[in-house]
């Protein structure tokens, strides 16, 4: 027996165990922390900090979250951990026994659509592979729906509705859906401001004038949604319509879910992205008793004209100061589109119960 091998080969054993342990000694003693400013967010905290903001909000909240006012917003001069990818100790033991080993590159697609910091989407999983999704932000083009006022400058339904609608349709083709945005602004894409400036150049899919005439523009899209559903028959379908509400400066509200009254499909939709709301508040929120509900509201236009199985979300009073935190600071829109997300996700994974009415 060649003893210099074995002698070589307990020692090059020896070595990795003990990079090993000390990756991990390191990885475990080792947190990285940040000190919030004045007018920092969780997302221009990561960012600042090299962190996908995307990929690690999650994890952020989760490490801080007795740290976080609302479980949601950061305190200037207060000290944050800021979560770090695990160092890859596989390539560091095959670098040391020299052999290659075949890195799989992650690839992503860029949608223009998204703007030019957002455009690129990664690929997350295939769990929404071969559903389709339609998604429609409420009003838009001439009409910006409700208003209000903000540091004395006016606010509008339509551009917050769209932006979490940006970000809900990112994290849907992340998963591998196929995704048609209904009313869009190709200028404006997904925005990380407070104040989201207001023009009326939205046109509704793929690049129609949106009229000013409210039935009309209802039509239009309903109209939209049912040719898109007919064209791809026999798919699994579903239609998220997003909609900030414009009730009595005073009344503060959560987010609410409405479906067909006769559509099981749509009803499970809204019951499986309430069910995802009620568990993050609960997690994130605890001290704080989630009141949103979702119920048919088959008067309303779009749910009781459109084909595919829907849900209509209203995410908040926008004339409501309190509510406005929630629409104005860009986490809060991505968390928005982001437990949606999950929500739908569970509905995908329960299956339909029932034909598609």
């Amino acid at each position: 027996m060649d003893y210099s091998f074995s002698y070589r080969l307990k020692m090059a054993g020896f070595l990795i165990a003990a990079i090993g342990y000390t990756i991990s000694s390191f990885s475990q003693d080792t947190v990285q922390t940040v000190v919030a400013e004045k007018g920092d967010g969780i997302l221009s905290l990561l960012r600042k900090q090299g962190v996908n903001p995307y990929e690690h909000y999650d994890d952020f909240v989760s490490m801080n979250i007795e740290n976080l006012r609302d479980s949601i917003h950061l305190y200037a001069g207060r000290t944050y951990r800021i979560p770090v990818a695990d160092l890859d100790t596989v390539k560091v033991v095959d670098s040391i026994q020299r052999k290659t080993k075949e890195i799989k590159k992650i690839e992503g697609k860029r949608y223009a659509i998204f703007g030019k910091d957002h455009e690129m989407v990664l690929p997350n999983s295939e769990k929404l592979k071969g559903a389709v999704y339609y998604l429609v932000s409420g009003h838009g083009g001439p009409d910006p729906g409700a208003m209000a006022t903000y540091g004395g400058k006016s606010i509008a339904e339509d551009e917050y509705a769209y932006d979490i609608t940006l970000r809900l349709a990112k994290e849907l083709l992340s998963h591998g859906a196929t995704v048609y945005i209904i009313i869009r602004d190709e200028n404006d894409g997904i925005r990380d401001e407070r104040i989201l400036e207001i023009d009326h150049d939205e046109v509704a899919y793929p690049n129609k004038t949106i009229p000013l005439n409210q039935v009309a523009r209802l039509r239009q899209r309903v109209d939209i949604v049912n040719n898109l559903y007919k064209k791809n028959r026999g798919k699994y379908q579903r239609l998220i319509v997003t909609h900030i509400d414009s009730r009595s400066v005073g009344q503060n509200i959560d987010v609410f879910f409405y479906h067909h009254e006769k559509s099981k499909n749509g009803k499970k939709l809204a019951e499986s992205i309430h069910k995802t709301f009620q568990k993050k508040y609960k997690k994130y929120q605890p001290n704080r008793t989630y009141s949103g509900t979702f119920e048919d509201r088959t008067s309303l236009y779009l749910v009781k004209k459109t084909h595919p199985a829907m849900t209509f979300i209203e995410v908040g009073n926008i004339r409501n100061k309190k509510d406005q935190r929630r629409i104005l600071e860009p986490e809060n829109r991505q968390a928005l589109a982001k437990w949606i997300s999950e929500g739908i996700l569970l509905d995908y994974k329960l299956g339909e119960i029932g034909p598609i009415r």
